[in-house]
């Protein structure tokens, strides 16, 4: 190879390496595609490619680049230092159809909920970007059955993207997350979505996981049922934050929009999610899970309820149904948002010490440069 060769190659190596964010280390390339034809290293399924990543057990980074299309298929990313790269948004769907009704199979606890995901992510150091991932489960359908129709699916909870117990920085760029009820379960550790969008209309975005969200847009989408003057459409965040944790659900810097049709004031900011747990004395709501919801410098259209947050029933030590927790019980905050949502009266929230935005980002820093 002549000198002028090696300069060559040295630059596009270079260059290549500073387009990924990567370390300076190997990475290896996969293609998906659906006609792969004789291209080497080509899958025509995600999974088949991020199962040949599993493989490899080198510490360099898997980069898969999934090229425009649809791709219906049921996917899990456990392997760490793995890129997933579409050919954009609006080109690149990853979608399937699973519903907490009869999800559970799908899960190592039989839990429909995160069973139902379309994109599971139980690893350490893991990108999307570029692609949409959808839960085309038919909500709205179902939504508007009457509830004593026999063919009303009870549990209609369909979840898009599930960050698992193992993940830890996780970084979402220019992705799209598309559901209804439960469209991101953030249940592992820290994750951060940047110039995303977020649908989705009951408890679309929660969990436990520290999950940042900014420069993004979250948007409320319709119900199929009809919503009765005076009580609420849809709630956007439901944290269930353990108190020995700081940071919960933080959404920074970014737009609340909605699809025509949703009411004005019908969209609670958050409410508090207490789960289900058992314990040595019973099963009941989790009296640890006092949330942690924080809303700064947003952009806030008018659908957001005046109050900003509400009340939410979790399970009594009786088994009952009965338990309320209150907003006011909570760890939830707003501050520096604008336009007309952002108007709010005072409901008696209590909790005053919410971070601001610097320590927030120190959380998510440590340890981890791409959240920079």
């Amino acid at each position: 190879m002549s000198v002028r060769s090696t300069f060559l190659a040295s630059a596009v190596t270079c260059l290549t390496l500073a387009a990924l964010s990567l370390p300076a280390e190997a990475a290896t390339r996969l293609k998906v595609r659906l006609d792969c034809g004789t291209r080497k290293a080509c899958f025509t399924q995600v999974q088949a490619a991020l199962d040949a990543a599993q493989k490899d057990s080198s510490d360099n980074w898997i980069v898969i680049d999934v090229a425009a299309g649809d791709y219906y298929e049921k996917v899990t990313i456990n392997r760490p230092k793995v890129r997933l790269r579409g050919a954009g948004a609006k080109r690149t769907r990853l979608h399937f159809n699973a519903v907490a009704e009869t999800a559970g199979k799908y899960h190592r606890r039989n839990w429909g909920t995160p069973g139902s995901a379309t994109l599971t992510i139980n690893a350490d150091q893991v990108t999307v970007e570029g692609l949409t991932v959808e839960n085309t489960f038919d909500y709205l359908r179902n939504d508007a059955r009457l509830s004593d129709d026999p063919q009303k699916i009870k549990n209609s909870q369909g979840v898009a993207v599930l960050l698992d117990i193992d993940s830890d920085r996780v970084l979402f760029r220019k992705t799209a997350m598309l559901g209804y009820q439960d469209t991101l379960f953030a249940n592992g550790k820290r994750a951060i979505v940047r110039d995303s969008l977020i649908a989705g209309n009951i408890d679309f975005i929660f969990g436990n996981g520290q999950l940042l969200i900014e420069d993004s847009e979250l948007r409320t989408r319709n119900r199929g049922a009809f919503t009765p003057p005076g009580e609420f459409h849809s709630f956007l965040l439901a944290p269930s934050t353990p108190l020995s944790q700081s940071i919960g659900l933080v959404v920074y810097r970014s737009r609340l929009t909605r699809e025509a049709g949703v009411p004005d004031g019908s969209v609670a900011l958050a409410r508090p999610w207490h789960p289900t747990t058992t314990f040595p004395d019973g099963r009941y709501a989790d009296p640890n899970a006092v949330g942690q919801a924080l809303f700064i410098g947003c952009e806030m259209d008018a659908h957001i309820h005046p109050d900003h947050w509400t009340s939410m029933g979790g399970t009594a030590r009786d088994g009952t149904k009965t338990a309320v927790f209150h907003p006011q019980d909570s760890r939830f905050f707003e501050s520096g948002s604008t336009g007309p949502g952002a108007r709010h009266r005072d409901i008696g929230i209590r909790w005053k010490d919410a971070p601001d935005i610097a320590t927030v980002r120190r959380q998510f820093s440590d340890g981890w440069p791409q959240a920079n």
